[in-house]
């Protein structure tokens, strides 16, 4: 199913080598070879307005680009190679092959930094605005588009709803963005479940599945093995039981092929529980709301039409085991209200949450239609 308006006119490899940190986390290194030889890495540092460390990983293909830079961003607990899987044609290739200027960012959710406790605020005020400001200036754009998943889609679209991110002039979100809906299964672990673990966890990581740090960890992976008996990754397994409902949760298993599903097992770690307590706060009100520990920000980002230009297209994996697709479609209810005819919204049947990027077709399913609208 697809709703939007009429259009308009204008215009590989494996995952690095693994690294202690001293805190019990697990980080990757984060450079490797692409999965296009001929494509050029640069990772370049960042900093968030708050003065936290990020990195910025800018792609380019053998000819320089012919369209503006596209700001790329991932979701809890991943990092920006997520959208650099083992598979023949990635969705780094395919902007990169129609000429946008890609940029990947890690912000404060990532792997690849290290750990820390984060809150939607910090990386919407902080983390956001920064690499938006520092893509310009490294292009001399002076505007630019977005690709944004999951929380990093929450946050981004907090940011931009706020008013803090006049440059970007559109927004593909997927899977969730002002109006989180998650399985009943998942409103018992975050409502019930994620407090009780949080008093002896700092933070869950689906790296336990095959790296369990820790007695308490022990125990989680040791539930989760009992319960979630899909496949034999325990990695897949542990992310079905941090993020969603399901077996699996994030994506069907017919819809990875062998090499994908392995290579997720250096792609998942910490998770904080500060993060499942403001999205508790969140599935309980039916939209995203602040913390009220960063300045700039609204309590509630539906009480106003959002304060940006950008438009907006929404994806949602109708089979989502994370959020609901019904996520998307009341954002686009509540976008069409205030400003009726501008934004988009795709339903993408037979896909969940993170097959959208990863999935065996989706460089024939999906991400034409992600293309399409950043050409829009």
């Amino acid at each position: 199913m697809t709703a939007r308006p009429e259009p308009n006119p204008r215009g590989h490899g494996s995952s690095g080598p693994r690294t202690g940190t001293g805190s019990g986390s697990v980080r990757r290194t984060p450079t490797r070879p692409t999965t296009r030889r001929d494509h050029i890495t640069e990772v370049r540092p960042l900093t968030a307005r708050d003065g936290r460390p990020l990195t910025v990983v800018h792609v380019q293909g053998r000819h320089p680009p012919t369209r503006g830079p596209v700001l790329v961003v991932h979701g809890a607990g991943v990092r920006a190679e997520l959208f650099r899987p083992p598979l023949p044609r990635t969705f780094v290739d395919a902007l990169i092959d129609v000429g946008w200027d890609v940029w990947l960012l890690n912000w404060r959710a990532s792997i690849d930094l290290d750990p820390m406790p984060w809150t939607l605020d910090q990386a919407a005020a902080h983390d956001h605005p920064a690499a938006v400001e520092h893509v310009l200036a490294a292009t001399g754009a002076d505007r630019l588009k977005a690709v944004v998943h999951c929380q990093g889609s929450t946050s981004f679209v907090m940011a931009a709803a706020a008013g803090l991110l006049p440059q970007v002039d559109t927004v593909v979100s997927n899977a969730v963005s002002l109006h989180p809906v998650v399985p009943a299964v998942s409103r018992f672990k975050i409502s019930k479940v994620a407090p009780v673990v949080g008093r002896v966890l700092p933070h869950l990581s689906p790296a336990w599945g095959d790296r369990p740090e820790g007695f308490a960890a022990r125990c989680v992976a040791g539930f989760v093995r009992a319960t979630h008996r899909e496949c034999r990754n325990g990695v897949c397994r542990m992310v079905s039981f941090t993020y969603g409902s399901g077996r699996p949760a994030l994506w069907s298993h017919a819809n990875l092929d062998e090499a994908t599903h392995d290579w997720i097992r250096g792609e998942f770690a910490d998770v904080p529980m500060t993060f499942f307590a403001q999205m508790d706060a969140c599935v309980r009100a039916g939209h995203l709301v602040a913390t009220g520990e960063v300045e700039g920000l609204p309590l509630s980002f539906t009480d106003r039409a959002p304060q940006t230009d950008a438009r907006f297209a929404l994806f949602a994996g109708e089979d989502n085991r994370c959020f609901l697709a019904e996520s998307q479609r009341r954002t686009f209810d509540f976008l069409h209200r205030h400003r009726p005819g501008r934004d988009s919204l795709h339903l993408l049947p037979g896909y969940g949450h993170l097959d959208v990027f990863l999935g065996r077709r989706a460089a024939a399913d999906t991400y034409p239609l992600i293309l399409e609208e950043l050409a829009r």
